[in-house]
């Protein structure tokens, strides 16, 4: 089957690999109908994410149609549409129990890789690294789903995939870094990151009772998207951010900021942003975290700081002081997908939001090199790729 293959740093291709084989009685094989590029596939395209080898399969969004089952998938059959959440899950564990599914305890063969980096290991990703299982990703013509009998939601309608996809992980996400803010009706939520994921914790926000939700980037375009979802659009190439949001807010601050930028942020100040990029590219932190700093100072006293945006080790300068003195709670985790399936489910269903504007380009998994290359350069005004294998 031909797939997605990461070659190098700054290096895709798309090869002639082995087809997907059931390997456990709890394993499914989908067809692969939809996938996409996701801003976090560039973190490990850019280098930033260990333990990548040339070869390996990326992508971890993705839909089809299930055409094996293992003998122990008794929720699926074949020829069932189902959307395939990125975190794998096995549905029995302790922090599946509680709903956690991004920290599994049982889906990462590869654990005590992880506790080298982060102390305990989270679950299995699908086409993000050895450290996070080795799984082959889902840029493919078929993907094998472990334990498909928790994770996969059927698609039982004529939804097309557009709207569904993105169940796949970003919906989610930006409705989990929404959730966790808190909100009560009317207050104010600042998002830093105009991309796919800031967009939905734009609308998420909304959708759970915001009053005012402002959206912080620089390119135009994104920030238009921005403001089309609701938000007051912030440049920060053209307004000092802090003090934006202050006169924005009564100089209280915001209630609420949701960082959807992560480990790769851009500043505004070249002096600044050359001593992060310098310190990322020798290996002496693996962040660029200056949009979570602005986030923590930005944020209310006794606010919340919401970080949705993916970091893979460790960061410099830390305004932990702020944190501390001020009161301020900070909640964070790669998405528990499978808890929010079903309820936006609905809320597509309802026509409560529609996740496929953010859609900006259609490609055949042929051009998935091209694809990335738009999508890491911001070119054509590009917000979302969608491959069609």
């Amino acid at each position: 089957m031909k797939a997605t293959c990461w070659m190098g740093r700054n290096k895709v291709e798309v090869l002639d690999v082995p087809d997907p084989r059931l390997l456990n009685a709890r394993d499914a094989v989908v067809r692969i109908t939809s996938t996409a590029i996701c801003g976090s596939d560039l973190h490990l395209v850019d280098g930033y994410i260990p333990t990548v080898k040339k070869g390996d399969v990326l992508g971890h969004e993705f839909m089809g149609e299930v055409v094996e089952v293992g003998p122990e998938v008794r929720n699926l059959r074949v020829g069932d549409r189902v959307v395939v959440p990125f975190p794998i899950a096995c549905g029995n564990c302790f922090a599946c129990e509680e709903g956690l599914y991004s920290i599994c305890e049982n889906s990462n063969p590869n654990a005590g890789l992880a506790e080298k980096f982060m102390g305990h290991s989270p679950a299995g990703i699908f086409g993000y690294s050895h450290m996070l299982g080795g799984f082959a990703g889902g840029q493919a013509e078929y993907a094998r789903v472990p334990f498909a009998d928790v994770g996969p939601i059927k698609i039982e309608d004529d939804l097309p995939d557009d709207k569904v996809l993105f169940l796949s992980d970003i919906l989610p996400t930006g409705y989990m870094g929404a959730e966790m803010c808190d909100i009560r009706p009317g207050q104010t939520v600042a998002v830093w990151g105009a991309g796919p994921v800031g967009l939905f914790a734009v609308t998420s926000a909304h959708l759970l009772g915001a009053g005012k939700v402002i959206c912080i980037d620089r390119f135009p375009y994104r920030l238009r998207k921005a403001e089309q979802a609701g938000a007051h659009p912030l440049n920060y190439e053209e307004v000092e951010v802090l003090e934006a949001l202050r006169d924005l807010t009564g100089g209280r601050g915001p209630d609420a900021c949701i960082d959807a930028v992560g480990m790769e942020a851009h500043h505004p100040t070249p002096a600044m942003y050359a001593y992060d990029r310098a310190k990322q590219a020798a290996r002496m932190e693996t962040e660029r975290p200056y949009a979570l700093r602005e986030a923590i100072l930005a944020c209310r006293n006794g606010g919340v700081v919401s970080v949705i945006g993916v970091y893979g080790g460790l960061l410099d300068k830390f305004p932990m002081g702020s944190l501390m003195n001020r009161s301020l709670t900070i909640r964070t985790g790669q998405c528990h997908v499978q808890r929010y399936l079903r309820p936006l489910l609905d809320r597509i269903r309802a026509g409560e939001i529609d996740p496929s504007f953010v859609i900006s380009h259609r490609l055949p998994l042929s051009e998935a090199p091209r694809g990335f290359e738009m999508f890491k350069h911001k070119q054509d005004e590009c917000t979302k790729v969608v491959l069609t294998p």
